[in-house]
């Protein structure tokens, strides 16, 4: 699968094998658009790749979405660019892609920071959210702010209605979702799972920091035993005034930290 990309600082830097750039997998409906401010920033101490995961953004729709298509999708990418050695920045559903790659590829990384999420499975779902942009009627939508009302129905809050939106493209008689719904309604008790036999008892050794949002609840102190009993080297990091979207809430807390863990020797 030929993965859509967008690299920062804008040129090709990042596949000059003289250089170690950081590739970052978006989480759940995330994408490149929702990444470029960040990846800008970053981007003025290592070169930055962004991919749009499958059904996700630009890149191709399929019918599977299980963390082992995203690891192989991922491997793929890395490949066709000749990339041997990366940074690997996961947030929430890229990061468990980001901690299964790890594991399968050790070789491939030379560090990874994993972005409020754990080796765990989670209860709680997102089939609501998928389930109210399934019932939008494309053909009859007017305006995105009558997408925004309907999806309103459904998901109170609006921070998350914009950001799910931004996955909405087009014009009325032509929007589209780039976001295969379907499928990520049909693989969300995955998506929100974690295939940890798929880990096997091994243990990665090398360096990877979790850095979490202080006021989310994806990643709990509980979690830290079984994170380093797959991560030796494990380094945890809480940012403060921030949810599971820190990156977007605490944009200069992140960078600090990431840039802190990715500069050290």
């Amino acid at each position: 699968m030929n993965l859509h990309y967008e690299t920062y600082p804008g040129d090709l830097s990042a596949f000059d094998p003289a250089t170690t750039p950081v590739i970052v997998l978006p989480g759940l409906f995330g994408s490149t658009t929702n990444w470029r401010g960040f990846a800008k920033n970053l981007a003025q101490s290592f070169p930055v790749v962004v991919l749009d995961q499958r059904n996700h953004g630009r890149s191709p729709h399929a019918e599977t979405h299980s963390y082992q298509d995203m690891v192989d999708d991922l491997l793929a990418f890395l490949d066709h660019h000749d990339l041997n050695q990366i940074h690997l920045c996961g947030h929430s559903m890229g990061g468990k892609v980001a901690m299964l790659f790890a594991h399968q590829y050790p070789e491939r990384l030379k560090k990874l920071a994993v972005l409020d999420i754990a080796p765990v499975v989670y209860s709680h779902s997102h089939a609501n959210f998928v389930r109210a942009m399934l019932e939008i009627d494309l053909a009859e939508l007017k305006s995105r702010s009558d997408a925004d009302r309907q999806l309103s129905a459904v998901i109170s809050d609006t921070a998350t209605r914009l950001f799910l939106l931004q996955s909405l493209v087009g014009s009325p008689g032509e929007y589209e979702w780039r976001l295969n719904l379907s499928v990520l309604l049909e693989y969300m008790p995955q998506i929100v799972g974690f295939p940890e036999s798929a880990l096997d008892g091994s243990v990665v050794d090398l360096p990877a920091l979790f850095l979490y949002g202080a006021n989310s609840n994806y990643v709990q102190t509980e979690h830290h035993p079984l994170i380093r009993q797959h991560f030796s080297q494990a380094e945890f990091e809480s940012v403060p005034n921030a949810g599971h979207w820190l990156h977007a809430e605490q944009p200069d807390l992140v960078l600090q930290s990431l840039l802190q863990f990715l500069q050290r020797d």
